[in-house]
């Protein structure tokens, strides 16, 4: 068989976009060349990847299962060129670096201090912003690895190591009615209005336990809607713990919730990108870092709990 990387690049760009000319929109090419590229790779493979009677095309029964293949062909020969890029990288002189404004820094400083003298040339620059800026940067190819919260699934093109995981506190106001409960039951938080994390798109969503429920895209700004009686949040527990709230929130017991009360926190980068030795050190040493912090960190090793 001569199928080429190009081939699988349109297939799979027109399968998950539903369409040829968004494929090509996509890609930056002509539709005919996309439509091309996919009827040679058919041709070549010896069956039909899509159902073209209907106004879009629609992918048949081995199209969806040559998708998942040819998925992690594109996948791995990302990774291929990553691995070359960073063999071939001569010593880096500059790093950017963005951060989700929810992630805790208290001792990011020290990495810092520490990063100047283990790297004493290097150029740094250190961008911060909401979840949804740190994925766009690091997509576009303005930042070199971002650090993060996760919630729901990433882009395609990006991979994501996690580096640490922390606990997730119940919250009310004093004032809310929950607050007279220490520990309340799933039928007593769904009878008042959850508040709950997303992306700034409102697309990636954590799943809520009541049926009443706001989603908002900021920890911060949750806490702050808490304190104003909207709702009860569950929400990191260096959030509810830090100077500006600690005062402000009851925390509950969770122990009736069934769901994970765990955040992962974790360093994200483009599949296609070299990693460099000062990014690896400093995934390396933003790990340590949050091990060694004083809020209540659970390390993520290779066997989850």
């Amino acid at each position: 068989m001569n199928w080429t990387l190009d081939q699988l690049q349109s297939f799979v760009t027109a399968a998950k976009l539903g369409s040829f000319s968004a494929a090509a929109r996509h890609l930056g090419k002509a539709q005919s060349r996309v439509s091309s590229a996919i009827a040679n790779l058919e041709a070549d493979l010896g069956f039909e990847l899509f159902d073209r009677r209907a106004k879009l095309p629609v992918l048949t029964d081995l199209g969806k299962e040559m998708l998942t293949d040819a998925t992690s062909v594109l996948a791995q020969c990302e990774r291929l060129n990553s691995r070359a890029l960073t063999a071939a990288q001569s010593e880096q002189i500059s790093l950017v670096l963005a951060g989700d404004e929810a992630v805790p820094v208290g001792s990011f400083y020290q990495v810092l201090v520490a990063l100047e003298e283990q790297f004493p040339g290097i150029r740094m620059t250190f961008i911060h912003g909401s979840r949804d800026d740190v994925l766009q940067a690091v997509m576009e190819g303005r930042a070199d690895f971002g650090l993060m919260f996760r919630h729901g699934d990433l882009p395609d093109n990006l991979d994501f190591q996690s580096v640490g995981q922390f606990d997730q506190r119940l919250i009310v106001s004093p004032t809310h009615p929950l607050a007279q409960s220490s520990a309340p039951t799933v039928a007593e938080l769904q009878a008042h209005r959850q508040l709950v994390i997303c992306d700034r798109t409102g697309v990636g969503r954590d799943k809520p336990l009541s049926a009443n429920h706001w989603h908002i895209d900021s920890y911060f700004f949750i806490t702050e809607m808490v304190i104003r009686n909207l709702g009860w949040a569950l929400v990191p527990s260096h959030v509810s713990e830090s100077d500006w709230f600690k005062d402000e929130v009851v925390e509950l017991c969770p122990q009736h919730i069934q769901q994970a009360l765990i955040v992962e926190v974790g360093v994200v980068k483009r599949r296609d990108g070299a990693t460099s030795k000062v990014a690896h050190w400093l995934t390396e040493e933003f790990r340590r870092m949050l091990e060694a912090s004083d809020l209540r960190f659970s390390y993520i090793t290779n066997e989850r709990n």
